[in-house]
């Protein structure tokens, strides 16, 4: 979670950006050749993989780009995340959307953007915060999406328990702003870093049950961030003591989606820094366990790892666990 000073800043995420990898080679699957210009995964129907994807052009852009690399599940910004406002969408662009990710078969679902604070104690950082969250879950709502994935919010240094109360206010203005939506807002597990609250699973789940209209929301978990925060889902017995914790909790129903991601600080570090899968800390066994449990079968899986503008590296990244599916 960014600093308030970083906010105001507009300064870009780390899964905005790309990496130059001029002599990376992508990973050709079976059936495709080296000509290809993206090589493309084979999933079955039924497993929800993918990864960020791209709207750059459009919304509807990144349906393009996720069939091309044969996601069957994606993660979209659903305007510039730069940016705390952007024009409207217009009733064009809603119905291409709506009907090109019917056709796909793509399960999409949507991440804020990282400049809302709702834990902020500045009235003025807090209030555009408020409004940024709205317009956001406006567009998602118009576009279909089941649920947008965010942050819950950085105290500041006012303390965590003021900051709790303070994320609890803005989720309850926010569901006020939007009556009888359906998209839902999945809050994410944090890495801790800074002042970042939601780094435990007992925030998440005093949330839900402070919050007004609980039915408004959900948990999104993410691997690197649980690793960062202390929870060791590198070992067998890590990971099972971690989901009976979510399901104590809150229950795995809750959980609308999950994140893929290895992790580049060790075990505790309260760091959020993303890696390709096997290539941290966490390891490939995390994520075997993850696609064959039978309680996030029908859960959406992303990942946000480092990527250059074809993809071919989420195509590696997914490669990776297909030996671990079912089929």
């Amino acid at each position: 979670m960014k600093s308030k000073a970083e906010s105001r800043r507009g300064g870009a995420s780390p899964r905005d950006k790309t990496k130059s990898s001029p002599k990376a080679k992508p990973v050709v699957p079976r059936g495709r050749t080296s000509s290809d210009a993206t090589p493309s995964l084979h999933l079955p129907p039924s497993v929800l993989l993918g990864a960020h994807t791209s709207t750059s052009g459009g919304v509807s852009q990144a349906i393009g780009r996720a069939q091309a690399c044969g996601f069957t599940a994606a993660q979209i910004f659903v305007k510039n995340n730069k940016q705390w406002f952007a024009p409207p969408l217009t009733e064009e662009e809603i119905t291409q959307f709506r009907a090109k990710r019917k056709a796909s078969g793509i399960y999409f679902f949507a991440h804020n953007s990282y400049l809302v604070n709702l834990g902020s104690q500045d009235p003025e950082l807090f209030s555009t915060s408020v409004r940024a969250m709205t317009a956001e879950l406006e567009r998602a709502e118009a576009l279909g999406l089941p649920f947008i994935v965010m942050h819950p919010g950085s105290h500041g240094g006012a303390g965590e328990e003021e900051g709790l109360r303070r994320i609890a206010q803005g989720l309850d203005e926010i569901v006020r702003g939007t009556p009888g939506f359906r998209c839902r807002m999945a809050l994410e597990i944090t890495a801790g870093q800074g002042k970042a609250l939601g780094y435990k699973l007992e925030h998440l789940a005093w949330f839900i049950e402070h919050v007004r209209d609980e039915k408004r929301f959900g948990i999104c978990l993410d691997t690197a961030h649980l690793y960062a925060a202390g929870y060791n889902v590198r070992t067998s017995e890590g990971y099972q003591a971690t989901m009976a914790q979510v399901e104590k909790l809150f229950g795995a129903r809750r959980v609308l989606g999950l994140h893929l991601n290895d992790s580049k600080v060790p075990l505790g570090k309260r760091v959020d820094r993303h890696a390709h899968l096997g290539e941290g800390e966490i390891g490939l066994d995390c994520f075997k366990w993850i696609v064959q449990d039978p309680r996030w079968a029908a859960t959406p899986k992303v990942l946000e790892t480092p990527k250059s503008e074809d993809m071919h590296e989420d195509v590696e990244n997914l490669t990776k666990l297909a030996p671990f599916l079912q089929p």
